[in-house]
C-alpha cells in the first residue's frame, strides 16, 4: 500500500506540474494574440477554466494525501494524549473519505454520466463536459484511498508519526 501511495503522490505532483505550466503558457499565449497580435484566441479562456478545475480538485487530492498539507488549526489538538490524537485523526480521516464518496464519487459520477450523456460540449474547444467535470469523482477515489492510508498508518503501533 505505501509503494501505491507514493506511485500516486508523484503521479500525481507530475501532472499538476504539466497542468499548471500549460495554464501558464495559456494565459501568456492570451495576452501575446490579444496585445501584440491584436486579436484575441478563442479557445484560452476555456483552456485556462478547465485547467484551473483539474488543477484545484487535483491539488485538493494531492494535499490530502500529504501529512502536514492542509491548513488546520491544531493547538486543541496538541494538547491531547497520543492515543487521543490517533482517535481525533482517525474519525477526521473517516469524514473525509465518506464526504469524498458521497459527494465526489457519487455526485461527480452522476454528473459525468449526465453531462456525457446529453452529449455537452464546450464551446470553443468541443471537448465533452462530462471528461471535464471526470476529475471529481477520479479525485474523489484518490481521497478515499490517501484516507484508508492514514487511518491504516494511525493502527500501526509502531507509527509515532500522528
Amino acid at each position: 500500500m505505501h509503494t501505491t501511495y507514493r506511485i500516486l503522490n508523484k503521479a500525481i505532483e507530475g501532472l499538476l506540474v504539466l497542468i499548471f505550466s500549460l495554464l501558464v503558457l495559456d494565459v501568456v499565449w492570451q495576452v501575446v494574440s490579444r496585445y501584440v497580435v491584436g486579436q484575441s484566441s478563442s479557445f484560452t479562456e476555456e483552456f485556462a477554466r478547465f485547467s484551473l478545475i483539474w488543477l484545484t480538485v487535483l491539488g485538493a487530492a494531492y494535499i490530502n494525501g500529504q501529512k502536514e498539507g492542509h491548513l488546520s488549526m491544531d493547538f486543541l489538538l496538541s494538547k491531547l494524549t497520543a492515543d487521543k490524537q490517533k482517535r481525533r485523526h482517525r474519525i477526521i480521516q473517516i469524514v473525509m473519505a465518506v464526504f469524498a464518496l458521497v459527494i465526489m464519487v457519487i455526485g461527480g459520477g452522476n454528473l459525468v454520466y449526465t453531462t456525457l450523456k446529453l452529449g455537452q460540449l464546450s464551446p470553443a474547444l468541443l471537448v465533452p463536459l462530462g471528461y471535464v467535470y471526470a476529475i471529481v469523482p477520479i479525485c474523489g477515489l484518490m481521497i478515499i484511498f490517501f484516507s484508508v492510508y492514514h487511518i491504516k498508518i494511525t493502527f500501526n503501533a509502531n507509527n509515532n508519526e500522528y
